[in-house]
């Protein structure tokens, strides 16, 4: 039986669910062809529904078989079976724009990371989760960018740079929300690092902001900056309707750190945001560097 709400009202549902939740994403995607931009806000309403199960208003009550369950729910939408309208316009994505199926689920994973620690010792132990709830997304946005070339080798690096920008992105998520998580007990900052820079757990739930914290906060962004930097070398390697949305969110997402940087790192009681006027303002230098790419 089908369900009651229409494709282009289904997608609808999942273009506010994208303008509400991510606002810097979403005017990326204001750039993008309709059916690219309406496969990718199908694409986040499923990752932001995700996330939910863990972050959300009634994330206390998710459990492992929550998540096995919308597991299942996903195969059965990949299989053409949708229970509600993201599901629906999730359904028909992946017959427009073929993808595995791995790196949603994948993605689950991720969500189970979060359900079973909230320290990460190593940064590999943070890449792992990085990649599972946010390079992910790169792989599943790069089956609808599409790239310019068949070129295997070509593809592959185009495709470890799609990844490097999820992460990327992830990592700036995590500094710019430190005192957001820090109040729900949550560190995402690899542990192994607070101890290089002599700052302590205690230090990072108390708010603690030092020269301990500068020297460590300019050590992360650093590290952010370097993922940004392999996801550029990728950019060219995309379908050339892709490459200006892709470029935008690239530089409106990046431009976040220089903001925490202008806020002398206070990100305890400060939230990082750019501005819309500075957001439309980069869009003119990130349609340059999509030409020049």
């Amino acid at each position: 039986m089908p369900y009651p709400v229409s494709l282009p009202e289904s997608y609808q549902v999942c273009r506010g669910i994208t303008a509400k939740y991510a606002k810097t994403f979403y005017l990326g995607t204001m750039l993008m062809s309709q059916a690219k931009q309406r496969a990718i806000w199908a694409i986040y309403a499923w990752c932001r529904r995700t996330d939910e199960l863990v972050d959300g208003l009634q994330a206390e009550n998710t459990t492992a078989q929550t998540l096995q369950e919308w597991e299942q729910r996903l195969e059965a939408t990949f299989a053409g079976t949708s229970v509600d309208a993201p599901d629906v316009a999730l359904a028909d994505t992946v017959r427009q724009f073929p993808m595995p199926i791995q790196p949603f689920r994948d993605m689950i994973a991720g969500m189970k990371m979060d359900l079973q620690c909230d320290r990460y010792q190593t940064f590999e132990d943070l890449h792992l989760y990085c990649y599972r709830v946010a390079g992910t997304v790169g792989l599943m946005s790069a089956a609808v960018m599409g790239f310019e070339t068949r070129d295997p080798q070509v593809v592959t690096a185009a495709t470890e740079a799609a990844i490097a920008l999820g992460i990327a992105m992830q990592l700036t998520n995590i500094l710019r929300d430190i005192g957001e998580d820090a109040r729900r007990g949550r560190i995402y900052l690899p542990l192994e690092d607070l101890y290089y820079f002599d700052y302590t757990e205690r230090d990072l739930l108390q708010g603690v902001v030092d020269d301990r914290w500068v020297s460590l906060m300019r050590f992360q962004i650093q590290r952010a900056r370097e993922f940004y930097r392999v996801a550029e070398a990728g950019v060219s390697a995309l379908c050339r309707d892709a490459r200006w949305p892709v470029w935008a969110s690239l530089i409106l997402y990046r431009n976040i750190l220089k903001v925490i940087e202008r806020n002398r790192y206070e990100v305890f009681e400060q939230r990082a945001y750019v501005p819309t006027p500075k957001k439309l303002a980069a869009l003119p230098w990130a349609w340059l560097r999509a030409q020049t790419s």
